[in-house]
């Protein structure tokens, strides 16, 4: 992944759309438009492989479109110029998460103290539940 091309791309090819922000706020929030939102389309996006392109569109598939746009919303900031940097930061910080690759998992053998822990944790739990039978008095 090149990280430059990317960024360049999103700033060149986002589309930026400003709206009211909604909860608490006053007169602020009836009069300013702080709400930002960002799209961009994922075919546009630069720098990134067609593997990682894949990864991006199975792993953040709830924030695409069905025309294949990635959108973002940030309304956590009073001020639009504010917000427009963190959607910023948001949609590159996302791309770059979602088209990394996970680690591959290890295949350990359990430590001989968590074997011992389980065993333990079974006698246990079968002592509690052997304390709740009736017996019966012998006579």
């Amino acid at each position: 992944m090149d990280s430059i091309r990317l960024r360049s791309s999103i700033e060149e090819h986002a589309q930026l759309r400003f709206s009211r922000s909604g909860g608490p706020g006053g007169q602020n929030v009836n009069k300013v438009n702080s709400r930002v939102e960002i799209r961009i389309h994922i075919d546009e996006l630069q720098g990134l492989s067609e593997a990682e392109r894949q990864r991006l569109t199975s792993v953040l598939s709830n924030r695409i479109t069905t025309q294949g746009e990635l959108v973002i919303f940030v309304d956590d900031e009073r001020s639009q110029l504010d917000n427009k940097v963190l959607a910023y930061q948001r949609l590159e910080q996302l791309i770059k998460n979602a088209a990394k690759l996970p680690k591959q998992r290890k295949a350990t053998s359990p430590t001989k103290a968590s074997r011992e822990q389980r065993l333990l944790h079974k006698k246990l739990a079968s002592a509690k539940k052997s304390r709740r039978r009736f017996h019966q008095p012998e006579e």
